[in-house]
C-alpha cells in the first residue's frame, strides 16, 4: 500500500516490517511509502500497533528487551536496519517527540542545546544560533527569549511540549516522529501543536500517531489505519475518511468500535 505514489518521492520506504516481542507478533508485516514533506497520520484503537510501528521507524524499539524486527526500512534509499548501521546516527536523522512532554530539569536553553552538545558541537555562537532557530521553528522563541536561563519545568504543558519539539529540531533531523503529541494538552495548546505540525511539514517529513480522528483529518496529508497489529488501509486522508476501501476502516471512522 503506497500513498502519493505519483506525487513527491517517498522519504521512508517500509517493506514487510514486522515487530515481535518475544515470540508474539505485535505488528506487521507493514508495507508503505511515507512521502517527503507530508504529514502522515497513524490511527486505530488502543493497542493496535501504531506506536510500535512508529518507534520502528527510528529503531527506538531496540531499547525494549525481547524486541525483534524483520523487514526493511529505507530513508532516502539508505537502510536503517542492518549490520554496521549506527542506531544513534539513524535517530539523528529521524527525531522523536513523545506523548508526554519530558523536559530535562535544566534551563530552557540547555534543554534545546542538549542534543547538540551530545553530538559534539562546542562553538557557543553556533549553539546559540541553533537554539534560537529551533525555538523559532517550534513557535516558542517569542515566549521564552527573555528567560532562556529559567528552568524548563516552569513552562506550561503546551510550552513544554513545544520545547521538546524544539529539542528534537535542534539537531536538524529530516523526519519528525510524534507519538500523540497533543493528547495531554488542553484544546488551546492542542490547536497550537496542530498549527505547528502544518508549518513543520514545509521543511520536514512528519509522522504522527493520534487517537483523535478529527485531528488526523485536520493535519494529515496521508493516513494509515491499523487494527490488531495489521495495516488495514493507507491512502490520502481525504480518500480514507470519505471513501475507505475496507469495511473495518469505515466501521472505525464511524465509531462502531474503538
Amino acid at each position: 500500500m503506497t500513498a502519493g505514489a505519483s506525487g513527491p518521492p517517498p522519504k521512508l520506504k517500509v517493506r514487510g516490517l514486522t515487530v515481535y516481542y518475544g515470540e508474539k507478533k505485535a505488528v506487521g508485516p507493514v508495507t508503505l511509502d511515507i512521502v517527503a514533506q507530508h504529514v502522515t497520520a497513524l490511527i486505530g484503537p488502543s493497542g493496535c500497533g501504531k506506536s510500535t510501528f512508529l518507534r520502528s521507524l527510528n529503531r527506538m524499539n531496540e531499547l525494549i528487551p525481547g524486541c525483534r524486527i524483520e523487514g526493511d526500512v529505507r530513508l532516502d534509499g539508505d537502510p536503517i536496519y542492518g549490520h554496521g548501521i549506527d542506531a544513534v546516527g539513524v535517530r539523528r536523522r529521524i527525531g522523536m517527540v513523545f506523548q508526554r512532554s519530558n523536559p530535562f530539569p535544566k534551563s530552557i536553553r540547555e534543554n534545546v542545546a542538549y542534543g547538540l552538545r551530545i553530538g559534539g558541537v562546542k562553538d557557543s555562537r553556533e549553539i546559540a544560533g541553533r537554539v534560537e532557530r529551533a525555538l523559532s521553528q517550534a513557535a516558542l522563541w517569542q515566549e521564552v527569549k527573555d528567560r532562556l536561563n529559567d528552568s524548563a519545568l516552569g513552562l506550561s504543558g503546551g510550552q513544554q511540549q513545544r520545547l521538546c519539539i524544539a529539542r528534537a529540531l535542534a539537531v536538524e533531523p529530516e523526519v519528525l516522529l510524534m507519538d500523540e503529541p497533543a493528547s495531554a494538552l488542553d484544546p488551546i495548546a492542542t490547536a497550537h501543536i496542530e498549527e505547528l505540525i502544518g508549518q513543520l511539514s514545509q521543511n520536514y517529513t512528519v509522522v504522527i500517531v493520534t487517537h483523535n480522528m478529527q485531528q488526523a483529518a485536520r493535519v494529515a496529508d496521508d493516513t494509515a489505519f491499523f487494527y490488531l497489529g495489521e495495516l488495514v488501509e493507507f491512502d490520502r486522508t481525504d480518500v480514507l475518511f470519505t471513501k475507505p476501501s475496507d469495511p473495518r476502516t469505515e466501521d472505525y471512522i464511524k465509531g462502531r468500535f474503538g
